[in-house]
């Protein structure tokens, strides 16, 4: 096994590691309300402008039927609402409504807390962190690319920091 096969090794072993353990690490989802779905759709639909089942669809890689029964019940909870296509196309449009927004603020604070105490046990100072999120971020970036996902707002931090 060759330098590159070997790092590569490095990073498929890790980042398997980091997606088994992330979600459980942080705690319990004690108090949080919303399904991990509701919960990642929720995130995606207030970054932008509403979007349809196949633009979500396609941002998730998901068949529309998958996306539409994960809409249809996050619309029977009132945590979104479908509206006309602002730019007057046939197919309706999702958006949060503010129940929906509010559930996630209060899912998210949760959240934060738990990555916060997953950050504090690395013992990193902040420049660290600051590398890693910059890292990681560029590493999402290009998988969107890679794959032509919509997902915006991940270029929101570079070295220096959190933009505007």
């Amino acid at each position: 096994m060759n330098e590159q096969e070997r790092r590569l090794g490095d990073v498929e072993r890790e980042l398997t590691l980091l997606s088994r353990h992330f979600f459980t690490s942080r705690g319990p989802r004690i108090g949080q309300s919303l399904e991990r779905s509701a919960y990642v759709l929720l995130t995606r639909l207030e970054m932008s402008e509403p979007l349809t089942l196949k633009e979500l669809a396609h941002t998730f890689q998901v068949d529309v039927s998958t996306i539409n029964r994960q809409v249809s019940a996050m619309l029977k909870n009132g945590l979104v609402e479908r509206i006309p296509d602002p730019d007057g196309g046939i197919a309706r449009k999702f958006r949060p409504t503010e129940l929906g927004r509010e559930r996630l603020a209060a899912d998210r604070a949760i959240s934060l807390e738990g990555t916060a105490r997953l950050i504090d046990a690395t013992g990193w100072e902040p420049e660290t962190t600051q590398r890693f999120l910059t890292l990681l971020t560029q590493f999402n970036e290009g998988i969107a690319q890679l794959e032509e996902l919509s997902w915006p707002g991940t270029s929101q931090v570079d070295a220096a920091g959190p933009k505007g």
